[in-house]
């Protein structure tokens, strides 16, 4: 018999995949951990309150990850003083 539970496909299966985002590269952007964490917060927030993307991305894909991919691309800065 067979079992009940059906195992999800991988992202790569249903055709998906993931952009590899190095941890160095986002760092270069901003300067520190701090600075990147709070920024990428902050983005998260404001596309969850309805705020417009500045990137192409797929309704499925979490603001976090939204957030993350606008700092890469240069969107996003932090405003200097």
């Amino acid at each position: 018999m067979p079992c009940p539970f059906v195992k999800p496909k991988l992202k790569e299966e249903r055709g998906e995949t993931m952009d590899r985002i190095s941890p160095e590269e986002l760092l270069k952007r901003t300067g520190s951990v701090y600075k990147l964490c709070n920024l990428a917060a902050l983005r998260a927030i404001e596309l969850n309150s309805g705020m417009k993307k500045l990137i192409d991305s797929s309704p499925m894909e979490k603001v976090t990850t939204i957030a993350i991919r606008e700092i890469m691309s240069g969107k996003v800065r932090i405003k200097a003083a």
